[in-house]
């Protein structure tokens, strides 16, 4: 039976929203195509209808996913500069996205597997990771633009890295004070 053009995309977007969930929750190589496929409601076979490869639907799932989160911190800024970093941050920077892989950055998540990938996943979490970067900047103090870029830079990669080590450690009180330590390390009055 063949399938309306509505209907492809919907299961295209279908696998997509699937993925992004799956490689974030057992990374690139803890899932395969026909698990992924089966989780999505669909068949093995339909998947190269949609993708190339297993490499090109993470790219496009990290790019999904990176894409929803860059738009839910620029309704952050959107809502207020003053409130933005701390709404970011009181986001990230938790328990439950430590617990929640899934649900979380693909930066922290599928970082360490993106970087041994091809260059349509890399340059997927470049852009996303830009995206985040780009809104840090606007929220950062410093007397110019190069001082801004700077504390954007070592804020996104302290709040990245301690989501890794914090899900990384096995004492619970250790990654609670890995957050904590820089949750409070960020630019005050930002």
């Amino acid at each position: 039976m063949k399938v309306s053009r509505e209907q492809v995309a919907l299961n295209r977007e279908r696998i997509i929203e699937t993925a992004a969930r799956l490689f974030r929750e057992k990374g690139y190589d803890g899932i395969g195509v026909a698990d992924l496929m089966k989780s999505a409601g669909l068949t093995h076979g339909g998947f190269y209808g949609h993708f190339d490869s297993k490499e090109d639907l993470l790219a496009e799932a990290a790019a999904h996913a990176l894409k929803k989160s860059v738009q839910r911190w620029e309704g952050y800024l959107a809502e207020g500069r003053d409130t933005a970093l701390e709404k970011i941050s009181d986001g990230y920077l938790t328990r439950q996205h430590c617990e929640h892989p899934e649900k979380g950055c693909s930066v922290t998540a599928l970082g360490a597997d993106i970087a041994r990938l091809g260059p349509k996943a890399r340059h997927a979490l470049t852009e996303g990771a830009v995206g985040q970067m780009a809104i840090l900047e606007k929220l950062m103090p410093g007397a110019d633009d190069a001082e801004r870029r700077r504390q954007s830079l070592a804020t996104y990669a302290s709040m990245v890295g301690a989501i890794v080590l914090a899900r990384a450690v096995d004492d619970e009180a250790l990654s609670a004070e890995i957050l904590r330590a820089v949750q409070q390390s960020l630019p005050a009055g930002a």
